[in-house]
């Protein structure tokens, strides 16, 4: 899988990294349910998430929401041109939009967000994650792993166990009390998409990363968060925003959940780690990616190296052209700086290097050229 995901060109590559964020934010956000009703009361952050764990579910959600995005701000993306680097400041999952949610009962999904170039959908039909990239009319699946578990239940064995009790309110104070490497703020009644609300706040103890940290909203009668947003340490405003602006609620067409992409769409397949990923080129990187950690805690840094194939004609860099460059001991590297994070990329000695961190580009340099 990391070698599949290395091959990748970033543009592709971070489609996926931001394909999985959205996914993952919408589908933890309006799978449970959502309701209405005015700012809630205060209450403690324990009494809240308790009340929206024992919150019923809803026939189905349709929503319109807002992706806030400015991951890539700053970063110099026009010169990429075809390259790769242009078409990241194009996509909306890079670059935030607007569009609909859908989820319907049984926990099928539809997100749609538009951009001048064509919209990108991404859907989930309890089996498979399909997302489709209108701007460069490609498609990404990943087949979500089924556990022997989720099997039985699934297939409405007898033999499953009865659903799991949600947590007392004890019980999650004491969760929330092992929490020692982050502060957590209390539950704080607000209003989000003329949605009853609570908010909590998220932030590392440790500095030296720049992650500033999270927060999370979710509906007060219901459960169901309705925005989620991660903060960098450089800015007061969310890097990156998913936050509901409009909701009903009721059964969801399936006709909407459909999907069928073109016929001449471009497929990658993402394919989980331990299973085969069906390359038509055997045997030509049988060693496996080396992925070191320099560093501890949020601030760490992941350094992947490969040995890069000789000839060929092939760009040095992992990352696409029209980035910026740097020089580490005398060789050049390519870098993407983001809000959150640094990403830098370069080869030496057939080596192929990339280094990955939620720090600033000099952290990131630092460790480099200390390889």
């Amino acid at each position: 899988m990391t070698y599949l995901l290395r091959r990748l060109p970033l543009s592709r590559l971070l489609l996926v990294c931001g394909l999985v964020l959205v996914l993952g934010a919408c589908v933890t956000a309006l799978a449970l349910a959502l309701g209405t009703g005015p700012t809630p009361p205060p209450k403690p952050l324990a009494d809240a998430v308790h009340q929206a764990l024992v919150a019923p579910p809803v026939e189905g959600v349709t929503a319109r929401i807002q992706l806030t995005d400015h991951l890539l701000e700053g970063a110099n993306l026009a010169s990429g041109g075809a390259g790769g680097a242009g078409q990241l400041s194009s996509n909306p999952l890079l670059n935030g939009g607007s569009g609909r949610l859908w989820i319907a009962k049984d926990g099928r999904a539809r997100l749609e967000l538009q951009s001048e170039q064509g919209d990108t959908q991404i859907y989930y039909d309890g089996h498979t994650v399909s997302a489709y990239d209108a701007s460069s009319n490609t498609l990404y699946r990943y087949a979500v792993p089924t556990h022997e578990g989720d099997s039985a239940a699934s297939s409405g064995s007898k033999t499953s166990s009865a659903p799991h009790e949600p947590p007392t309110v004890a019980k999650i104070e004491e969760a929330i009390s092992h929490l020692h490497h982050v502060n957590v703020s209390g539950a704080t009644p607000t209003d989000v998409a003329g949605q009853a609300a609570y908010t909590v706040r998220i932030d590392p103890k440790e500095s030296g990363s720049l992650i500033g940290g999270a927060e999370l909203s979710w509906d007060a009668v219901h459960g169901v968060p309705l925005r989620a947003a991660i903060y960098s340490t450089t800015s007061a405003t969310p890097a990156i925003e998913l936050t509901a602006t409009e909701v009903s609620y009721g059964p969801v067409d399936g006709s909407v959940l459909n999907f069928k992409p073109p016929a001449n769409a471009k497929v990658h397949e993402v394919v989980a780690p331990g299973k085969e990923t069906g390359t038509s080129n055997p045997g030509a990187h049988d060693e496996h990616p080396k992925i070191t950690p320099h560093g501890h805690g949020i601030a760490s840094v992941a350094v992947i190296e490969n040995r890069t194939k000789a000839g060929a004609g092939e760009s040095s860099s992992a990352l696409p052209e029209g980035l910026q460059k740097v020089k580490i001991n005398g060789v050049e590297a390519t870098e993407l700086p983001t809000e959150l994070g640094t990403v830098l990329s370069f080869e030496r000695a057939g080596v192929g290097y990339m280094l990955v961190g939620a720090v600033n580009p000099a952290a990131i340099e630092a460790v480099a050229k200390g390889l």
